[in-house]
């Protein structure tokens, strides 16, 4: 295996072995052939026009199996890799001749498979470097987009424009092409990331309702509870119906704490609250929560044998011998029995924190209080908006984050979406005329809710560029959604943003010149001088 496609590659070069996001390194080659078999697809499925429904199904389920910390299960990424082969067949019964590999090749067994891995992995070829940190720039935000995507497909919302661009992003990988060609794919890509964040939203608050203000409980009550982690809000929807009545509560965890500010949620008196952090302390904290714990999408850390069998998992995610969801039928419901007759077994949760959190701080209400931040700003009791959004992670150098955050003066807010969040949003920051100094939005998806309310600041204050707004952008990043985020806001014109906690492994000093000279796009470094620069 060689994987760099997330912050915490080792040694910020690429795991070789096994991955330290836990995943084995024969999963990872099974995985390599995946993405291969979508190559395939995507180049016969890219000459038609429409771009077939079941090619951008397959490729976009496919793309976001690949993502971090999703599909650790090798079995059910092989059962992936036989549904995209019969697919390529079947589409070159229509599609014009093509003799590349990734349309020819055939496997039938895992050995097969294995054995293909060794030939086509990130550096099989010998490539140029620039091009290579493109392509693979390229391929790591179409994952993130077809994460988005598959989120919105499962309330029932698709955009073609999206699938077409997935599908020949895809096929673009498969090209004989320059870095000015790949730099123009990549831009593409940016276009597209904001699309699929807007079809996200539309998705999520005609569903749901729109976002509101909300304080968030951290306690537990003496009742059996399920924790529910990752994005995908259906699965919270099933969730919620199936347990009310039952005696059993509902815990939101991670990603999922957003779902509280959603109203169609807020309704059911069993969604007690949030227990936990961020990811990556699951380890630790699913095995005080007692009652099992469904992982809904990314986010999974290989489950300890203290609460092993107490987790389930469902959608895309899979691990080896854990216990696992079926997809829903058409017009059909996921069926949570299982989760809810395990849960009546267990203890009520152990208590790890109390107090609360507020948030839903989407576009909407941000954009209600604009005549009270506006004046605030104008007053000079607000200087500078400080965009702390993305991704947390468990290395240590992001305490980082925890002490920006705690350091900012006093006149500073933060904006923030995604699970970056769990480093500062329970410190006591405080309010600046009633305002709070974290202004959380939700999910990493609802970057998209900042980037509105930016857009909405430029119309509002007649300016004619987002840099010239009093707003600083400092994000974290650790997987593919964060990468399909920053693309979003390269498209959106946004300079200056400092990116950490490490530059991503997978761009070349030749395209990170690239992105520093078009976009003042920049690493971290220590506290106080990035605080100089950004509040300058």
């Amino acid at each position: 295996m060689f994987c760099y496609q997330c912050q915490e590659t080792l040694k910020n070069q690429g795991c070789v072995l096994n991955g330290i996001c836990g995943k084995k390194g024969p999963t990872a080659d099974l995985q390599d052939v995946l993405l291969y078999v979508v190559k395939g697809v995507a180049r016969l499925a890219s000459a038609t026009d429409p771009v077939e429904p079941r090619a951008a199904e397959f490729v976009t389920r496919a793309l976001f199996t690949t993502v971090t910390n999703v599909n650790f299960d090798d079995g059910r990424v092989e059962e992936l890799v036989r549904c995209g082969l019969a697919l390529r067949d079947q589409l070159r019964l229509k599609a014009p001749q093509d003799d590349h590999d990734a349309v020819v090749w055939r496997g039938q067994t895992r050995d097969d498979f294995l054995s293909k891995a060794r030939t086509i992995g990130v550096r099989a070829s010998d490539e140029e470097e620039d091009v290579r940190s493109l392509r693979e720039l390229l391929t790591y935000g179409a994952k993130g987009i077809a994460a988005y995507a598959d989120h919105a497909a499962a309330l029932g919302y698709r955009d073609a424009t999206v699938d077409s661009f997935l599908v020949h992003a895809m096929d673009a990988t498969t090209r004989t092409l320059g870095v000015a060609e790949l730099l123009q794919e990549v831009r593409k890509g940016g276009a597209a990331a904001v699309q699929v964040m807007a079809l996200l939203d539309r998705a999520n608050t005609s569903t749901y309702g729109t976002p509101q203000i909300t304080a968030v409980r951290l306690g537990v009550r003496q009742r059996p509870g399920i924790l529910i982690s990752g994005h995908d809000l259906k699965d919270m929807e099933e969730l919620l119906a199936q347990t009310a009545g039952t005696g059993v509560d509902v815990y939101t965890h991670g990603e999922m704490l957003p779902a509280h500010y959603y109203p169609a949620f807020r309704r059911y008196e069993h969604l007690v609250g949030n227990y936990g952090n961020s990811w990556w302390r699951q380890d630790v904290e699913f095995a005080r929560f007692n009652g099992p714990i469904v992982m809904t999408t990314n986010c999974l850390v290989p489950p300890k044998p203290s609460y092993r069998d107490r987790v389930f998992t469902t959608g895309n995610v899979g691990f080896p011998g854990v216990k696992h969801i079926p997809d829903r039928a058409p017009g059909g419901q996921k069926d949570f029995a299982p989760v809810i007759a395990l849960a009546r077994q267990c203890a009520p949760p152990e208590a790890l924190e109390d107090g609360q959190l507020v948030g839903g701080f989407a576009h909407d209400q941000v954009l209600a209080l604009a005549d009270k931040i506006l004046a605030a700003v104008r007053a000079g009791a607000i200087r500078k908006f400080v965009v702390m959004a993305g991704c947390d992670g468990r290395h240590k150098e992001r305490e980082y984050y925890t002490e920006f955050a705690r350091r900012l003066p006093r006149d500073t807010v933060i904006l923030t979406a995604g699970c970056a969040k769990y480093r500062y949003n329970k410190l006591d920051l405080g309010e600046i005329d009633g305002i709070p100094r974290v202004l959380d939005a939700g999910q990493c998806n609802d970057s998209y809710s900042l980037a509105l309310v930016a857009l909405k600041l430029k119309e509002i204050l007649g300016l004619q560029d987002i840099n010239d707004l009093p707003i600083a952008y400092n994000v974290a990043w650790y997987e593919q959604k964060a990468v399909a985020v920053l693309l979003a806001l390269l498209h959106l014109g946004v300079k200056n943003i400092h990116l950490g906690p490490t530059l991503p492994a997978f761009v070349s000093p030749g395209v990170a010149k690239v992105l520093t000279e078009a976009y003042a796009l920049s690493r971290i470094t220590e506290v106080e001088q990035d605080m100089a620069r950004l509040l300058a």
